[in-house]
């Protein structure tokens, strides 16, 4: 499609290919393989023609949601993955080599530091752990051999704001790839690839989906960093996307404009009345002007998101108080869902990291994180003020 359709547009209609019945909605390819019109066909198509093969890596589903997700982020290519964690690992595992090093955020996913530090580590690459916002770090972490700096942005659960376009020339100037998480804005919200990012990663489980229904993830950047080199790893590797949550992911994409923009707006009205609560230390959420970002949140996002977290005074047994008193609210670590979901970090998201690294994170065990879903804002107040009071 034309880049000069709007996101909403890009998000509904991009990608679409329709077969020779003209479906209206999109096509769901459930098969494992594809037959070939001729012995020749076989052989150029496994040799690299363009044209489907095999599901692990060609899929006509998984194809329209790659090219929709591309469009919206603005990129020339885009992959998908079985899971958010395997877009990572995809990432880190074609870009990076032994004796190779990263240059890491410290306020990035538990599992994403389990991931570079337990596994990766185990191949012989190295990872440094610096604050997300002093881009001073980021320069002073840098060897000869750093291949690749990797951030969220804004960071969970502390929503902390790294400024994109300053870490990019960091990393063009070291010789290294600079790979976005970009799962809590999405790129209604926040295009990091615009910003001078190589990689724009999603876990589609979260927001691109919207329900909380399948797992799925995405990288996105240009042809020759992700197309072709991750499509052959897909091929061998295998951590595919099924064509089956591919289209629920489609499906997804067509709500996500107007799902980010309502629940970013609950958001902010909820911290904002958090943040004047008397049983709350502090709020951490960009659209707050008492957050330390706040400035570079309002140049770099078109909203702040939908995802908040504070301080409940009294620490741990104040948070499990809150958090066990509501009715409406979901227990669960994930994210992205019209239903709202409450957590406590410290012992879920980020139980498995050492203390010292969520004391450098600021993760407090009186933190809660709150991702604000599709339901009433009063209802929500109602829900925390049973614990909070």
């Amino acid at each position: 499609m034309s880049k000069d359709y709007e996101l909403s547009t890009l998000g509904v209609r991009a990608g679409q290919v329709r077969s020779q019945f003209q479906e209206h909605a999109e096509a769901l390819y459930l098969t494992s393989s594809f037959v070939f019109d001729s012995a020749a066909q076989a052989a150029a198509r496994f040799a690299g023609e363009e044209g489907m093969v095999y599901t692990r890596y060609t899929n006509p589903t998984v194809a329209m949601f790659q090219e929709r997700l591309a469009a919206l982020e603005g990129a020339e290519s885009c992959v998908a993955t079985s899971s958010g964690m395997a877009a990572i690992l995809a990432t880190a595992l074609v870009h990076l080599k032994g004796g190779d090093h990263v240059v890491c955020s410290n306020a990035v996913f538990g599992a994403t530091i389990q991931l570079f530090n337990s596994i990766l580590g185990r191949f012989g690459i190295q990872t440094t752990y610096v604050s997300p916002t002093r881009t001073d770090e980021w320069s002073r972490a840098v060897r000869p051999n750093t291949r690749l700096f990797f951030l969220e942005t804004p960071s969970n659960p502390m929503t902390e704001v790294s400024d994109i376009a300053a870490l990019a020339a960091i990393a063009k100037k070291a010789g290294a790839l600079l790979a976005v998480d970009n799962v809590f804005c999405t790129p209604v919200l926040q295009r990091p690839l615009e910003l001078g990012a190589d990689f724009a990663i999603h876990s589609a489980t979260k927001y691109i989906d919207g329900q909380g229904r399948v797992m799925g993830g995405a990288i996105a950047g240009a042809k020759s960093l992700v197309g072709d080199p991750m499509t052959a790893f897909l091929r061998t590797a295998g951590p595919a996307l099924s064509p089956f949550n591919a289209w629920v992911l489609l499906k997804g994409l067509e709500t996500l404009e107007l799902r980010m923009k309502a629940q970013s707006a609950s958001a902010l009205e909820l911290a904002r009345w958090l943040e004047s609560h008397r049983a709350v230390a502090r709020v951490h959420y960009p659209g707050l002007e008492s957050h330390p970002q706040h400035a570079l949140a309002k140049r770099q996002q078109r909203a702040s998101g939908a995802v908040l977290s504070f301080e409940a005074k009294g620490g741990r047994a104040a948070a499990w108080r809150v958090i066990d008193a509501t009715k409406l609210m979901s227990i669960t670590a994930n994210l992205g869902d019209v239903k709202t979901t409450i957590v406590h970090p410290a012992s879920t998201t980020h139980g498995r990291i050492s203390p010292e690294a969520r004391a450098a994170a600021g993760i407090t065990d009186g933190l809660i994180r709150v991702a604000v879903g599709l339901e009433a804002l009063a209802d929500l107040k109602a829900d925390l003020e049973r614990g909070l009071s």
